[in-house]
């Protein structure tokens, strides 16, 4: 397995360290609910050719650690996820809609992984000569 992903035009290695919480970090994310939204995370990496390398989903925020190619931004990856499992889940468990005015709150952390550090990136730009 190689360490970058190609598309048509690019070579990457694009990681994310995704975090989101229920509205009033409510903890709802149990039993039957949990299993559906990693069922639903699942379909739309699948969908959006993400690769998903680790989930953990708490009572009252979820952990994704998944890989995208340089077409979808962070906020695009983000408002996927979080709108189709939404929408669905509401739909299939009205416990969801009589305790929340939305199932998700608008916030999310976002923070990249890579194989090189910023010293590293930084000291290779500066050694870089004109030529």
């Amino acid at each position: 397995m190689s360490r970058y992903a190609k598309n048509s035009g690019a070579v990457f290695a694009l990681k994310y360290h995704l975090v989101w919480c229920p509205k009033y970090r409510r903890s709802v994310l149990v039993d039957g609910i949990a299993k559906r939204l990693d069922q639903l995370i699942r379909e739309v990496a699948n969908e959006f050719e993400m690769t998903v390398h680790a989930m953990e989903i708490m009572p009252d925020h979820v952990h994704l650690f998944v890989e995208s190619d340089p077409r979808w931004c962070v906020a695009e990856i983000v408002n996927r996820f979080k709108g189709r499992s939404s929408r669905i889940l509401r739909s299939e468990f009205p416990v969801l809609r009589s305790r929340l005015p939305t199932l998700w709150s608008r916030s999310y952390y976002a923070g990249t992984v890579g194989h090189v550090s910023e010293e590293t990136v930084r000291r290779y730009i500066e050694n870089q000569t004109g030529k």
